[in-house]
C-alpha cells in the first residue's frame, strides 16, 4: 500500500498536473478543490488515512493559511507542502510558521516535488517514531501510535478501543513479535487509568520459586534471601494496569493465588499476615492458544475464564502484508537517525521481496532486519543485498508471475514507490513472442494476459496505475485477471497489493 497524498487546489489544471506527478512518484492521491473539503477529508471518522498534503495557499473561501490553522487546531501531525504562485518570502515565512513542512513554487517540477515529498514523509516518520517511543515510556501510548492500515487489523482495533473505556479483563493472543505489549499499552493509555502506573511482568522469565514474591510481594525474612520487604507488582500497579505477558507460563501454584487475587481484589504477600486491597486492571497476553493449555492440564480452567473475558487476537505480519511498507518507512527513519546514517530509502526490488516474506518473527523480526541493514549498508539506499539473511527465502506461491517478455521496451519511471520510501523499478523489459513453438500465431488472449501480468509486476501491484497505463477500467482489469485465473486477485479485494 502506497502512501496517500491529499492534493488541495481550486485550479483544475493545476490539480491534474500535480496529481499526475505525485502518481508517477508512486503515491496514491486524493484530490479536493477547496479548503473545506480538505479539512473534511482529514478529519472525517471514516476517511482514508492521509500521509501528506500538497496545499495551494491562494483559494476562495478557506485558503491555505486557514487550512493550516485548522490542521493545527485539530492536533493533526500530517506533513503539509504548500504551493505558492508567486514565491513571496512573506507568504512562505507565514506558512512555515503555521506548520508547513516545505514549500514549492508553481509550476513545480517533477524532481523538486519528488524530493520535497520524500523529505516531508521521512521527517514525519521519524517524528512519529520518536513520539511513539516517548509515549510508551510515559505510559501515554494510544491506538494512533500503532502503525497499521490493514483491513485484518480493523476489527481488533475497534474491539481494543471499546475495551479501553472500561476495566474489563483483556486477553491478547498472537504470535511472538506481533505487538501484544504495544496493544496493552494502548489500551492503558486510552482509558481512564492512563495517569496511573502501567506495570509489565513477563511471567515466562520469572523463576518458579520467585513468581509469588514478584507478583504479590514478600515480607522481610519470609524466606532465605528476603533481606528487605518487597511490595510486589500488584501493589505497584494499584490504580493502573497490570500486564501479564506470557501468562500461560505461570506455574499452577501461582495460578491458584492469582485467581484468588482477582476474585477478592486483594493480595497477600509471602510471609504476610493480612491481605492488601488492590485496584488493578488486568491485561494478559500469550503466544499460545490458552484454551489448548487448559485442555492439556497446564492452565486452570477457572483462571482461564477470569482472564478470557474479552479476547483479542492480533494477526501475524504475513496476514497484514500491506502494513510492511509503512513499517519499513518508520523503522528506517528511526534507525537511520539513531545511527547517524544518511540513508534515503529502500529499493523497489527490496520492498517487493520483503513484502512477500512470511516473517515468522513478525514485526520484531522486520524491525531487527532493518536495523541490521542500516548498520551494515555502505550506500545511501538499502537494496536486496543489505538483507542477506532474508533474500534466500522464496516468495509465496500466490505471487503474480513475472512476465519475462514484453512487446517493446518500456521507459522506467524515475521513481516508483510502494510507500513513501523511494523505490526503484525492476529492470524488466523485452519483446513479446508472437508465435507458438509450432510456428503458429499465438492467441490474442494469451498475449493480452502476458502483457497484463508484466504490467502488474512492473508497477509493483499498483492496480490503479496498471489500469491507467493499459488504458482500461480497473473493473475490466480485475475481470480479465479473474478470467485468466491469476492467483491472489479475487476482484477488488486484492486492490493495490503492494
Amino acid at each position: 500500500m502506497a502512501a496517500s497524498i491529499l492534493i488541495v487546489d481550486d485550479d483544475a489544471v493545476a490539480r491534474r498536473l500535480v496529481e499526475n506527478m505525485v502518481q508517477k512518484c508512486g503515491y496514491d492521491t486524493i484530490v479536493v478543490e477547496s479548503g473545506d473539503a480538505a479539512i473534511a477529508a482529514l478529519t472525517a471518522p471514516d476517511a482514508p488515512a492521509i500521509d501528506g498534503v500538497i496545499l495551494d495557499l491562494v483559494m476562495p473561501g478557506l485558503d491555505g493559511m486557514g487550512v493550516l490553522a485548522k490542521i493545527r487546531e485539530a492536533g493533526l501531525s500530517v506533513p503539509v507542502i504548500v504551493q505558492t504562485a508567486h514565491g513571496g518570502i512573506d507568504n512562505v515565512i507565514s506558512a512555515m510558521r503555521a506548520g508547513a513542512a516545505d514549500f514549492v513554487v508553481k509550476p513545480v517540477g517533477m524532481e523538486r516535488l519528488q524530493v520535497s515529498l520524500r523529505n516531508a514523509l521521512n521527517t514525519s516518520a521519524l517524528k512519529g517514531e520518536l513520539q511513539r517511543i516517548r509515549h510508551s515510556r510515559e505510559g501515554r501510548l494510544t491506538f494512533s501510535d500503532i502503525i497499521t492500515r490493514a483491513e485484518a487489523m480493523a476489527p481488533v482495533m475497534r474491539a481494543a478501543q471499546k475495551a479501553a473505556n472500561s476495566s474489563i479483563p483483556v486477553l491478547i493472543e498472537g504470535e511472538s513479535g506481533v505487538g501484544k505489549e504495544m496493544f496493552a499499552r494502548a489500551i492503558h493509555g486510552s482509558g481512564e487509568r492512563k495517569a496511573k502506573p502501567f506495570v509489565a511482568v513477563n511471567c515466562g522469565a520469572i523463576p518458579d520459586n520467585l513468581v509469588e514474591s514478584i507478583l504479590f510481594g514478600h515480607e522481610k525474612g519470609a524466606f532465605t534471601g528476603a533481606t528487605e520487604r518487597h511490595t510486589g507488582k500488584f501493589v505497584e500497579a494499584h490504580g493502573g494496569t497490570l500486564f501479564l505477558d506470557e501468562v500461560s507460563e505461570l506455574p499452577l501454584t501461582a495460578q491458584v493465588k492469582l485467581l484468588r487475587a482477582l476474585q477478592e481484589g486483594a493480595v497477600e504477600a509471602v510471609g504476610g499476615r493480612k491481605p492488601v486491597k488492590v485496584d488493578v486492571r488486568i491485561v494478559s497476553a500469550t503466544n499460545r492458544k490458552l484454551l489448548e493449555r487448559v485442555k492439556q492440564g497446564h492452565f486452570r480452567e477457572d483462571l482461564f475464564y477470569r482472564l478470557h473475558v474479552l479476547p483479542l487476537t492480533i494477526p501475524s505480519l504475513r496476514a497484514r502484508r500491506e502494513d510492511i511498507p509503512h513499517l519499513l518507512r518508520h523503522f528506517l527513519a528511526r534507525f537511520a537517525a539513531e545511527e547517524n546514517r544518511s540513508i534515503t530509502g529502500i529499493s523497489g526490488e527490496a520492498v517487493a521481496h520483503l513484502a512477500q516474506l512470511d516473517w515468522p518473527g513478525n514485526i520484531r523480526q522486520l524491525e531487527n532486519a532493518v536495523y541490521r541493514a542500516v548498520v551494515m549498508s555502505d550506500g545511501d539506499q538499502l537494496g536486496l543485498a543489505d538483507f542477506p539473511l532474508l533474500t534466500a527465502q522464496p516468495h509465496p506461491a500466490t505471487e503474480i508471475p513475472t512476465a519475462p517478455l514484453m512487446l517493446e521496451p518500456i521507459a522506467a519511471p524515475s521513481l516508483v514507490s510502494g510507500s513513501d520510501i523511494p523505490i526503484a523499478p525492476l529492470p524488466l523489459a523485452g519483446s513479446l513472442s508472437m508465435l507458438t513453438p509450432t510456428g503458429d500465431v499465438r492467441p490474442l488472449e494469451d498475449m493480452e494476459n502476458e502483457i497484463i501480468r508484466f504490467a502488474i509486476s512492473h508497477y509493483r501491484g499498483q492496480m490503479s496505475e496498471v489500469a491507467r497505463r493499459l488504458k482500461i477500467g480497473r473493473s475490466t482489469l480485475y475481470r480479465k485477471l479473474d478470467e485468466a485465473g491469476v492467483p491472489g486477485h479475487g476482484g477488488k479485494s486484492g486492490e493495490e497489493t503492494h
